[in-house]
């Protein structure tokens, strides 16, 4: 049995690192991605949430949200996000009477201060290039880049090269 304890701040800002099944490509279905921002919104309208950067890779995703203040339930929304997802992917149903769409559980890290929010925004919007997916954030269709470079959070052409504060970041 897992021992692991969640940090739960009301009015926090998360990093998550959530992954598919398997790491089945799920997310290489631009349908299957629609779907995703679909349940990202119906959860968003109920439990209201912000998010500062996303990337939708294949078989994982990244993001940051902001909960409201007094609001620690993030795992409440995450549980939202799959169902919805799950309820609308056809499956295999596990042993557990559980559809293999997710991993059972999520990574999540409280942001600390303005510099660890820098750093995990940028790890983001680089996935795709780290990855190989892609060589340059701009060129990931499925990613917060383009907003974050219209707020002047990034030059065009940030991301080619690997910024050196990202090498030893790994969330996978």
């Amino acid at each position: 049995m897992s021992h692991y304890r969640r940090a739960f701040v009301p009015g926090g800002c998360y990093f998550f690192t959530v992954v598919t099944s398997r790491r089945r490509t799920l997310f290489h279905d631009a349908d299957n991605i629609a779907l995703l921002r679909r349940a990202l919104a119906w959860t968003k309208a109920r439990r209201p949430f912000a998010i500062d950067a996303i990337v939708v890779l294949p078989d994982h995703l990244h993001c940051i949200w902001r909960l409201p203040d007094a609001d620690a339930d993030f795992s409440g929304r995450w549980r939202a996000i799959k169902q919805y997802v799950s309820k609308r992917i056809p499956a295999p149903v596990s042993s557990r009477g559980e559809k293999s769409i997710w991993q059972r559980r999520f990574w999540e890290h409280v942001i600390r201060d303005e510099d660890d929010w820098r750093r995990h925004v940028d790890y983001i919007h680089f996935n795709p290039v780290r990855h190989g997916l892609a060589a340059a954030p701009e060129l990931w269709p499925y990613s917060s880049y383009p907003t974050a470079v219209e707020k002047g959070w990034y030059t065009p052409g940030w991301g080619r090269t690997e910024p050196d504060e990202l090498r030893d970041m790994t969330y996978e």
